[in-house]
């Protein structure tokens, strides 16, 4: 299989620059197994496509403000992007800068303090953070937030809140988990009020989330790392679910990657630790039973995973379908609620 298999082709108009007023004010495109037509809905609507007793599974990871700026001894400005929080003020990061910078080095910060260059760890930079306080705290006051590289501006005041899902609580993600980004506390108080039950993991969204694939043949393609956490509890919940006859909807291909980590020999069980899992067609997602999702980019890891849940083919008259209707594409933009492609 192919990278080009995944490519189409967006108008650039139609990458959400911005969110809406509302978060739940999003259209919803409705995508069944072929040949049942797409429908064009509103995440509002959603209370209603859904059936009392089913379980909705969010991820509760919180977006930290990663992005830093300084300068290297020499002058040379640089740009740093966390990945990942580590014990004892470290992190892995992304640097940009005129020329990589040389372990030993030190990179005063424009916020305060200094970053000391540990090494290199894969595509990541080892920094040990020299700041008045633990990291994770500092970050929250001298850190920006990173928007992703298809929103051409800089964060605002707004984005603070609204690039950040109203049940964010697990601090470490570089990147929202998106499909969260639709739910305000109407939306959840209306799907509760028809019986719909909540459950959450934890999956840190790092960087490499935005990183193209490099290679055209995905059989040589390493996904990147993400932590995550998978609860007992919420395995439980996914029992009775199941058992009673609700289904399980995953919001955002991050659950996905969390839940199909977490099984073993065919059965889910509490997990916590690294994944690297690569999901494309061919792959049979058997943890979830519908999906609730974003627009992805072209030739995406993410579009690959959607595609293998709702079948290759489906995804593409989707996505043909969503231009024609000018649905606002990627982060801030709109969703849609995916069913399993029917294996004959």
């Amino acid at each position: 299989m192919k990278k080009s298999d995944f490519h189409y082709d967006l108008p650039p108009e139609l990458i959400a620059q911005a969110p809406l007023p509302q978060r739940s004010a999003s259209r919803l495109l409705v995508v069944p197994p072929a040949p049942a037509p797409f429908a064009d809905r509103g995440i509002r609507d959603l209370p209603d496509l859904l059936q009392p007793g089913d379980l909705l599974v969010f991820n509760d990871t919180r977006v930290i403000p990663a992005r830093l700026f300084g300068q290297k001894a020499s002058g040379g400005r640089v740009e740093i992007l966390i990945e990942r929080l580590l014990p004892g003020n470290e992190a892995l990061a992304q640097i940009g800068a005129s020329k990589s910078p040389k372990a030993g080095s030190r990179i005063a910060l424009d916020a305060g303090g200094e970053a000391e260059v540990l090494g290199r760890e894969e595509e990541f930079y080892r920094l040990r953070f020299h700041v008045p306080e633990s990291l994770e705290a500092w970050l929250l006051h001298a850190g920006r937030l990173p928007l992703p590289p298809y929103i051409h501006r800089e964060a605002g005041a707004d984005d603070t809140e609204r690039y950040q899902t109203v049940f964010a609580r697990e601090i470490g993600a570089v990147a929202a988990p998106t499909a969260g980004l639709h739910f305000d506390e109407a939306l959840l108080d209306a799907l509760r009020a028809r019986g719909i039950g909540f459950g959450h993991v934890t999956l840190h969204v790092g960087a490499g989330t935005f990183q193209p694939v490099r290679v055209d043949d995905l059989s040589e393609h390493r996904m990147h790392s993400e932590w995550l956490n998978v609860s007992a509890a919420l395995i439980e919940d996914i029992r009775r679910t199941r058992e009673a006859g609700g289904h399980v909807i995953a919001v955002g291909t991050t659950v996905v990657r969390a839940l199909e980590s977490a099984l073993r020999d065919g059965e889910l069980q509490p997990f916590s630790g690294e994944t690297r899992i690569f999901i494309l067609p061919g792959y049979r997602i058997r943890s979830v039973d519908m999906l609730l999702t974003n627009f992805h980019l072209p030739e995406s890891t993410l579009l690959m995973l959607v595609s293998a849940f709702a079948g290759k083919e489906r995804m593409s008259a989707a996505y043909e379908h969503a231009i024609r209707e000018r649905y606002r594409f990627f982060s801030y933009g709109d969703a849609m609620l995916l069913y399993p492609e029917q294996v004959k």
